[in-house]
């Protein structure tokens, strides 16, 4: 583990900027960022354009370190290189930004009112891999649609069981246990998720940091106790299909809370834009979003 990236991720000011965007998610962001699926015929194609996209974004003189602390990385974007370099080294070599990287495989069909992660069968391998690329942690996510106290749990267990094959590997992971901003009863969810995350905390080793990502609580500052845990290095909030604006208004409510946001970062963003144009809104975006995450 990289103790000066640690001690980034711990101390310092800014947000994480999700760049992730799956297989799965990947068309939906092509087509917001005005390249149609008929731009492309293949999914080979489809990942070179998706590359595009986030290394303009990485290379923008608006994605800096002074606002933001790391970036969350899809597999096949750790691999592909911008400048030159890897990805991950080109965000902490040249913009000395934090690499993470996603995990997760997708989501199960929904049960008892959740989704689980599919299974990782290859996560040693991918961890080997991301260690020869210099990444500093991972991102894996898995959502609840409701406040069902047994699914909640089976959550929670996936999330805490794999990350400490995470930890035990060198990594810091990040626990994403989604609550849906369309859940019926979110607030009774937030609930249920909010006290199997402490009862698990109490397993972990002295040694062991994690993190958490989050959807912003209906209770502003609900997820202060778990910051304080001694475990947890940091909390992060994800946009959830919220826009930009509300993102920022409900982050913003929420001390300590900080951004983890994608499709709020890239909102506006468009492959037609001059440089100009777009790191001018990129850079209005990150203002917007880091304020939010400071208050």
């Amino acid at each position: 583990m990289n103790m000066l990236q640690l001690e980034r991720m711990k101390n310092d000011n800014g947000f994480i900027a999700a760049l992730d965007q799956s297989g799965g998610s990947t068309p939906k962001a092509l087509a917001i960022y005005g390249i149609p699926k008929e731009a492309y015929a293949n999914e080979t194609e489809m990942f070179a354009l998706v590359h595009e996209m986030r290394s303009r974004i990485m290379k923008s003189p608006a994605f800096t370190k002074e606002r933001i602390l790391a970036a969350i990385l899809f597999e096949k974007t750790m691999d592909l290189k911008v400048d030159e370099k890897y990805s991950g080294d080109y965000l902490w070599d040249v913009k000395g930004i934090v690499p993470i990287l996603k995990v997760d495989k997708g989501l199960l069909e929904v049960a008892n009112g959740v989704q689980l992660m599919k299974p990782i069968p290859d996560l040693d391998a991918l961890l080997t891999r991301a260690k020869e690329r210099h990444i500093f942690g991972t991102k894996m996510r898995s959502v609840i649609k409701e406040a069902n106290q047994i699914g909640i749990k089976a959550i929670v267990d996936q999330q805490f069981e794999i990350a400490k094959a995470i930890v035990a590997a060198g990594f810091v992971p990040i626990l994403e246990p989604e609550v849906d901003i369309h859940a019926p009863n979110k607030k009774e969810a937030e609930a249920m998720l909010k006290q199997e995350i402490i009862e698990h905390l109490k397993t972990l080793d002295a040694d062991c940091q994690i993190m958490f990502k989050l959807t912003i609580p209906e209770v502003d500052n609900f997820y202060e106790e778990i910051m304080a845990d001694p475990n947890v290095v940091r909390i992060v909030a994800l946009s959830g299909g919220y826009s930009r604006a509300e993102s920022n208004e409900k982050l913003a409510k929420n001390h300590n809370l900080i951004a983890s946001f994608s499709r709020a970062l890239t909102e506006g963003l468009n492959v037609n834009q001059s440089e100009k144009e777009f790191d001018n809104l990129l850079d209005k975006s990150i203002q917007s979003i880091y304020d939010a995450s400071i208050k």
